[in-house]
């Protein structure tokens, strides 16, 4: 693998990763509404979940996928339809209050990381991450290293985005204005449905 070819899928990996999406705009209003320590497992779901992406569509089920067409159009609808019930849950949601539970609770390790395969976003990444650079899927041990490198950079994303709203807590006390944030949280989980859309 050459090293251009290899830190150009680094700079791809933190573009998709640190750029907003519904995985980022879900942890920022989750460590807003739950606080950091209450959104590990969110975090970890979303890191492996992703970074375990890659392997099976490298070594062929994106295959699939090309062969049956249908079949993602299937996934980016169901996607959607998700997306929109997270948006609720989040409109919905208030501040949980030191030492007690939202009645909803935070986004499970199995939830996140289950979540990442019906992710547009998510898609978008991997599918690039096979295509956009064939040198390195070409070989099995290089989609280990593909994995490898989106663990670490999904790792420090995902935790940037909740420590950012965990830091907001002390700022955002009042009920109207948490409710108010979380209206704008879940617009822009809206937004990002833009593409599926766009797509036709």
């Amino acid at each position: 693998m050459s090293q251009p070819l290899l830190i150009a899928f680094v700079i791809f990996a933190a573009v998709m990763y640190f750029t907003p999406g519904p995985n980022n705009v879900m942890l920022l209003s989750s460590g807003l509404v739950y606080g950091f320590r209450r959104t590990l497992p969110h975090i970890a779901g979303i890191t492996v979940g992703m970074a375990f992406m890659i392997a099976p569509v490298g070594l062929g089920l994106g295959t699939i996928f090309i062969a049956y067409p249908v079949l993602q159009t299937i996934l980016k609808y169901v996607g959607a339809a998700y997306l929109v019930w997270l948006a609720v849950g989040i409109a919905m949601s208030g501040m949980a209050p030191s030492g007690q539970d939202n009645r909803r609770g935070p986004m499970t390790f199995w939830g996140a990381a289950m979540f990442q395969w019906v992710n547009v976003k998510g898609w978008v990444m991997v599918i690039g991450s096979i295509t956009a650079y064939t040198a390195i899927a070409s070989f099995p041990w290089n989609i280990v290293i593909q994995t490898a490198i989106t663990l670490v950079v999904g790792a420090f994303a995902t935790v940037a985005w909740a420590l950012f709203g965990s830091a907001l807590r002390p700022l955002l006390r009042s009920p109207v204005v948490v409710r108010a944030f979380n209206f704008v949280m879940a617009a822009l989980l809206l937004a990002s449905l833009y593409p599926v859309f766009a797509d036709g």
